[in-house]
This record gives C-alpha cells, structure tokens and sequence, in this order.
C-alpha cells in the first residue's frame, strides 16, 4: 500500500505529463489534424500559405504561419479560439466587406479549423 504523499506525487505527475502536451486555445490532438485536414479540404490555401497543409501557396490573403500567436484576427478581432471559429464559419458577418469569402464551414469544420491555426506557434 502506498503513502499518500506517493499517491500525490505520483497525480500530479500524470497531470503535468497530460497538460505538458496541450496548449491553451488550441483543441485536442484529434480535432487539430481534423482542422489541419479541413483546411485542405476547403482550399485555403488557394489565398493562404500555410504550414503543413499541402498545396497551400496562395498568396490573395496573409500567410497563415504561426497564427496561434497572433494578437489580432483581419487585424481587427481578439485571436480567441471562439472568435475565430466564428470568423471562419462567417467572416462576412463578423467584418462585413472583408475579403475573406463564406466557404461555407458548419461549425463544426469551422471549430476543428480553428484548433488548428490555433495550434500553428
């Protein structure tokens, strides 16, 4: 039987392995690929470059390359995961005009996406 500061110890060890794996904002390991995925599925980068997506070397819109540390969304919007996931299912209605066309994301798709440019450091 063990003590209970063994019992402690050994917790707060597999807590820090399991939090050491994720970043804040960013989504599960499952839902980031599904994102990276998305992303090619959607044509992105036909306007965007970004990493680890391939054929992606449009050059219409920004590069997409280490977006999880951006301050700004069209250099307008907070860069919280929420918020872009809203950007991407509806640009158009978060910043009307914008050059950013509806692909027509459900929010589903437009979440998974926005764990995975989260995830881009």
């Amino acid at each position: 039987m063990s003590c209970p500061f063994h019992r402690a110890a050994i917790a707060a060890a597999a807590a820090a392995s399991l939090l050491s794996g994720c970043d804040a904002g960013a989504g599960t390991n499952a839902s980031v690929e599904r994102g990276r995925q998305l992303m090619a599925q959607y044509q992105c980068g036909s306007c965007h470059t970004i990493p680890g997506v391939p054929a992606s070397r449009g050059q219409v819109g920004p590069s997409l390359a280490s977006f999880g540390q951006r301050s700004y969304i069209a250099g307008r919007l907070t860069n919280r995961p929420d918020v872009l996931a809203r950007w991407i299912e509806s640009p158009q209605a978060l910043v009307p005009g914008t050059a950013m066309p509806d692909m027509g994301a459900s929010p589903d798709d437009a979440r998974a996406m926005a764990d995975y440019l989260s995830s881009l450091r």
